[in-house]
């Protein structure tokens, strides 16, 4: 008989409605997504206790003859308050949380729970400017898991280094990848067209090489422009709406926040 009782490391993605005074909670645990029913009205402690984007442990009960699970405890460590009067702070934590349950982990849970829980706790220490570009390290790193990251290093048509000239790269769709200035004009009219939206200067570029080869800490001491950390983030909400293969609510509805 499968174990009833259980605790795990946890992070709420989403608490909804269920019933007249219940709740079901999604979470994601190095394990992978799980939901639970969380029982009790308003003024439930538990309930204060369990909400979105709070990580903690988690402590759940199975019942394996009704097949329902209920919360019947959470440890919470880390609140993320900031969330609460940053709007940005939580629209991303909602952007990245619909990314993780639409792509469903990318097939690595463990991998996408580190992720996660690395941008909502580095969040809640930064100010919001530093919290953009932590999203855009998210999503890039994300994609990185679902295996579909360009490389921000090389041209994929005649494999030049990008970062070695002070001209801009262009995202070409059906290459996937980043086509440095001299090659550019020989793809057809179309295709140079729909490039013209995810022009990259070699900041953006050296910057999304550096998320991959220096430490968190080395990353998030670097500066980048403005104007390059807006067409990078253009190009990555791009990026990831593709892999999710649907509109992202979370891009439609938090339009001028994020």
């Amino acid at each position: 008989m499968a174990e009833r009782n259980k605790s795990q490391n946890a992070i709420i993605l989403t608490v909804k409605e269920f019933g007249e005074n219940n709740r079901i909670a999604n979470y994601l645990c190095e394990e992978g997504i799980f939901s639970a029913v969380l029982y009790g009205g308003p003024k439930s402690k538990l309930r204060s206790l369990v909400q979105p984007f709070y990580s903690g442990t988690i402590y759940v009960y199975s019942d394996n003859v009704k097949k329902s699970t209920k919360i019947t405890d959470f440890d919470a460590k880390n609140c993320h308050l900031s969330f609460r009067t940053n709007l940005f702070k939580s629209w991303a934590a909602n952007l990245a949380a619909e990314i993780v349950i639409k792509t469903k982990c990318g097939g690595d849970s463990k991998l996408a729970f580190l992720l996660l829980n690395s941008l909502l706790d580095g969040m809640e220490i930064s100010e919001e400017n530093e919290s953009r570009l932590g999203l855009l390290r998210f999503i890039w790193r994300y994609l990185g898991l679902l295996g579909i990251q360009p490389d921000a290093k090389e041209c994929v048509s005649c494999g030049n280094f990008l970062l070695s000239t002070k001209l801009n790269s262009a995202y070409i769709e059906s290459k996937q990848g980043f086509v440095c200035d001299d090659c550019l004009p020989f793809f057809p009219t179309k295709e140079k067209d729909e490039s013209a939206k995810f022009i990259i200067d070699v900041n953006g570029l050296t910057y999304l090489a550096a998320i991959n080869e220096l430490s968190p800490g080395k990353v998030r001491s670097l500066l980048l422009p403005s104007v390059s950390a807006f067409k990078l983030k253009q190009l990555l909400y791009h990026l990831i709406e593709k892999a999710c293969e649907t509109k992202l609510d979370s891009l439609e509805s938090g339009m001028g926040i994020l």
